[in-house]
């Protein structure tokens, strides 16, 4: 089991649902990812989504589509990526995910790519447009490398499938919570339990929510019943409104803090399994 595995069981024995913030890197630059990472870690995080920026992100509404923007004007690459985690990762004892698109992973070569993200110390990847089918030689060149391919369930998917992906995913699944791309929604959309209860009941891998979770009261319905929950637009559009980076770390931060608070059970008073 590696930091991700062992961080779902603490979270577990204490009675908590993991938080898991996305940021884009190199949204400013990379040295204020560097202290983003740093700040999401003390301010409660439980793991870090790292975007890895791509021209065409299929997935992402316009709030991480501007993000992947401003990073590649600044020349973000997947290697920078991988040599800013080594760089921290003597300091962080956070799982850190990237999550990306399959064109800058594979153009490392599957094997090339799994040993380079093992090395320097990534615990998961998330390709949003690898279905396993298609991705078979990558995740397996990840997982006989130690680094936990996640990944996603959606609304639409059929229960035969539900029970190959929970099979197949590391980790933890992701469970997009509503058809369509990433963006911050007014409410969780209906059916979202349900759904994840199903999931559950499948195997024991955690099952975390992301997709249009965007305050902390979102983040308390949903750690209720899922494993985890992710926050991506809500945050990045908090970095992208900072007058400076210095205010977006510390804006970044006191999100983060309101978003772990309500998912201490003792604080809902409920339990996802």
């Amino acid at each position: 089991m590696g930091r991700l595995g062992d961080r779902f069981q603490a979270l577990r024995g204490r009675g908590e649902s993991a938080l898991i913030p996305f940021i884009t890197a190199g949204d400013p630059d990379l040295q204020t990812t560097e202290r983003l990472l740093y700040a999401l870690q003390e301010a409660g995080a439980d793991a870090v989504e790292i975007g890895v920026p791509f021209s065409d992100p299929m997935a992402e509404g316009p709030t991480i589509q501007r993000a992947s923007e401003r990073a590649l004007l600044k020349g973000t690459s997947l290697r920078q990526v991988l040599a800013m985690v080594r760089k921290v990762r003597a300091d962080i004892d956070l799982p850190l995910i990237l999550m990306g698109y399959a064109n800058n992973f594979l153009a490392m070569g599957a094997i090339g790519f799994a040993e380079a993200a093992s090395e320097v110390g990534v615990d998961a990847v998330i390709v949003v447009d690898l279905p396993p089918e298609e991705g078979a030689e990558f995740y397996l060149a990840l997982r006989e490398r130690g680094v936990d391919p996640i990944l996603l369930a959606a609304p639409t998917t059929t229960p035969e499938r539900a029970r190959m992906l929970v099979r197949e995913t590391r980790g933890f699944l992701y469970y997009v919570s509503r058809t369509g791309v990433t963006g911050v929604r007014a409410a969780i959309g209906e059916g979202v339990e349900e759904a994840v209860r199903s999931l559950q009941s499948l195997s024991d891998v955690p099952v975390c929510v992301g997709f249009g979770v965007a305050t902390p009261e979102h983040a308390g319905i949903v750690g209720g019943f899922a494993d985890g929950v992710v926050v991506g637009s809500a945050l990045v559009d908090r970095i992208d409104r900072a007058g400076s980076p210095e205010e977006a770390v510390e804006e970044a931060a006191r999100f983060v803090a309101e978003l772990k608070a309500p998912l201490f059970r003792g604080a809902s008073g409920s339990d996802s399994r």
